[in-house]
C-alpha cells in the first residue's frame, strides 16, 4: 500500500510538473493554433443552430461560436463532470445566453445523442485522445442530420519515414502517460478520409513552427454527411 501510494504521489508531481512546462512554454503554440481555429470556425455556417463539441474541456473555443451564430444552442461533451461549472463561466464570457448551453458528461466513443439530432460536431485537438478514433467517427456520422458538417482540427502523424515519425514512435509511450492518452503517431487524416463521410472531405495540411515541434503536422478542415 505504501508503495503504491508513492507511485501515485509521483505520478501526481509529475503531471503537475509537466503542465507547468506546457503553461510556461507553449504561448506561442497557442497563439499559432488560435489563428488556425479562426480558419476552420469559418466553415461553421449559421445554418448550424445546433451544434455539439466533443472533448469540449473547459471551453477555449467559446468565443467562436458567439463570432459564426449569435443563435447557435451549443451542447458541450466531456466525461469530466466537473468541467460543468468552468464551461459555464466560458459560456458567459464568450456572449453565450445560458439557454443555449448545455453540458452533457460523456464520451466520442458513445455520444448520448439521438440519430440526426445535430447540425454540426466539432472537434479540436480530441481525436488524437480518444480511445477509438473510427468509433468515434462513426458517433459523429450517426448523431449528425443529413447534410450536417463535422468540423475538425488535430495534429497528426508525420510523414512516414521521415525523422518527426521515428521520434513521435519514440516519444509516444510517454506522450500518452504525461498528457492523459494523447498519442502523436495517429493516422487521423487517413481515418477521417475513409470514415464514409458522402457528402465529401475537404482537408488543410500545415506545419506548425512553434514549440512542441514534435507535433508540428496538423490538419484541419470539414466533412459533410
Amino acid at each position: 500500500m505504501f508503495r503504491e501510494h508513492i507511485i501515485r504521489r509521483g505520478q501526481w508531481y509529475i503531471r503537475r510538473l509537466w503542465s507547468w512546462f506546457l503553461n510556461a512554454t507553449m504561448q506561442s503554440y497557442w497563439e499559432e493554433i488560435d489563428n488556425c481555429k479562426i480558419k476552420v470556425f469559418d466553415k461553421l455556417t449559421a445554418k448550424a443552430e445546433m451544434v455539439l463539441e466533443i472533448g469540449i474541456g473547459t471551453g477555449s473555443n467559446m468565443s467562436y461560436y458567439a463570432d459564426c451564430n449569435l443563435n447557435v444552442t451549443l451542447y458541450g461533451l466531456d466525461p469530466n463532470p466537473k468541467m460543468k461549472k468552468y464551461l459555464r463561466k466560458s459560456a458567459a464570457k464568450a456572449g453565450l445566453k445560458p439557454k443555449n448551453f448545455k453540458f452533457k458528461q460523456g464520451v466520442g466513443e458513445a455520444i448520448p445523442f439521438k440519430d440526426a439530432s445535430v447540425d454540426a460536431v466539432v472537434a479540436t485537438l480530441v481525436l488524437c485522445s480518444v480511445s477509438d478514433v473510427t468509433q468515434t467517427l462513426a458517433e459523429i456520422k450517426r448523431v449528425l442530420r443529413p447534410g450536417g458538417t463535422f468540423i475538425f482540427l488535430e495534429h497528426v502523424a508525420a510523414e512516414d519515414g521521415s525523422f518527426f515519425r521515428r521520434l513521435q514512435k519514440l516519444l509516444d509511450p510517454l506522450q500518452q502517460r504525461l498528457a492523459d492518452g494523447c498519442h502523436l503517431t495517429r493516422n487521423t487524416r487517413e481515418c477521417i478520409m475513409e470514415a464514409g463521410f458522402n457528402g465529401g472531405v475537404e482537408i488543410e495540411t500545415m506545419s506548425m513552427c512553434s514549440f512542441p515541434w514534435i507535433t508540428r503536422p496538423h490538419i484541419y478542415g470539414v466533412a459533410y454527411k
